[in-house]
């Protein structure tokens, strides 16, 4: 139930080529206060709810718990959201033994490219692509309940 994950931001769309699938994902916060944040997700066909705990001081750990519910709860939950969607759609890339999932965001956060790759340790070394950028982890800005309310295009640049 702990989630160890970096994230980066994006130079090129070369990952696209590269992706072994990708699919649509829609989700709103129920709760998205720093210490808890509660997630509800359709990703593809399949409906998710999410609770993460608060980030460790390096940005990368953090307690997660998933649970896969159907789709037609999820949209009820969603209705029950705080405003502010994320709509995007996912890449999943694989690069040497780790699988990089990239998303292009629409909607209000349209521009935003963002690569995460989840490891086994804080310390895990991993392949760096091409098309990896600027590392983000610790900039809360790009975290997906910072952008719900803050979206991106209000504050690029």
């Amino acid at each position: 139930m702990v989630e160890i994950e970096r994230k980066f931001l994006v130079k090129s769309n070369a990952f696209i080529k590269e992706a072994v699938k990708h699919s649509r994902i829609v989700q709103g916060y129920l709760s998205s206060v720093p210490e808890r944040t509660v997630r509800v997700r359709i990703k593809g066909q399949n409906g998710y709810l999410t609770i993460k705990g608060k980030s460790t001081n390096s940005g990368m750990t953090r307690m997660e718990w998933e649970k896969e519910i159907s789709v037609e709860e999820a949209e009820q939950l969603l209705t029950l959201c705080e405003k502010g969607m994320i709509d995007k759609t996912r890449y999943e890339v694989i690069v040497g033994v780790h699988v990089f999932e990239v998303d292009i965001f629409s909607g209000e956060n349209q521009g935003l490219v963002l690569a995460e790759i989840e490891l086994l340790r804080e310390d895990e070394t991993f392949e760096y692509p091409d098309w990896l950028g600027e590392e983000v982890t610790t900039d809360e800005r790009y975290y997906n309940s910072y952008l719900s309310k803050n979206p991106f295009t209000n504050w690029k640049n």
